[in-house]
C-alpha cells in the first residue's frame, strides 16, 4: 500500500504544482494581458474564467468531437469527452463479443393499391 499512497501523493503535488505555475505564469503578465486561460509549456491546458454551461457541455458531452480529451472547463489539464469514451467502449465491446457493427437499412415497403402490390419506390 505504500507504492499507492506514495502515488497519490506525487499526483497531488504535480497537480498544486500545475496550478501554481499556471497562476504565476498568468500573474507575470501585465494586468490588461491577463486572460486566465492557455497552456502551459504549450501543452497543459488551464482556464481559470467562469465556466458556462456550455462551456460544461462541450467539454464533457460532445458528440460533434471525434476527441477523447478536450481541455479542462475550469482549472488545469483535460476533460473527457464521455461520448467519445461511450462510442470507444461500446466499439471495444462489440469487437471482443465478436459482434458485427450494426447498420439499421430499410427494406422497400410492399403496399397494397386497389388489389395490386405496389413497391415502395413506384
Amino acid at each position: 500500500m505504500g507504492t499507492l499512497r506514495g502515488m497519490r501523493r506525487l499526483l497531488r503535488v504535480t497537480v498544486v504544482a500545475l496550478v501554481v505555475a499556471a497562476v504565476v505564469t498568468e500573474l507575470r503578465k501585465p494586468e490588461e494581458d491577463r486572460t486566465w486561460h492557455g497552456y502551459l509549456g504549450g501543452v497543459v491546458p488551464y482556464d481559470f474564467r467562469p465556466p458556462t454551461w456550455d462551456k460544461i457541455r462541450d467539454a464533457y458531452w460532445n458528440p460533434d468531437s471525434e476527441e477523447l480529451f478536450s481541455d479542462r472547463v475550469f482549472g488545469v489539464g483535460w476533460a473527457v469527452n464521455l461520448h467519445r469514451a461511450k462510442e470507444l467502449l461500446e466499439l471495444v465491446f462489440d469487437r471482443a463479443m465478436g459482434v458485427a457493427p450494426t447498420s439499421i437499412e430499410m427494406a422497400p415497403r410492399q403496399v397494397e393499391l386497389g388489389g395490386r402490390p405496389v413497391s415502395g419506390d413506384e
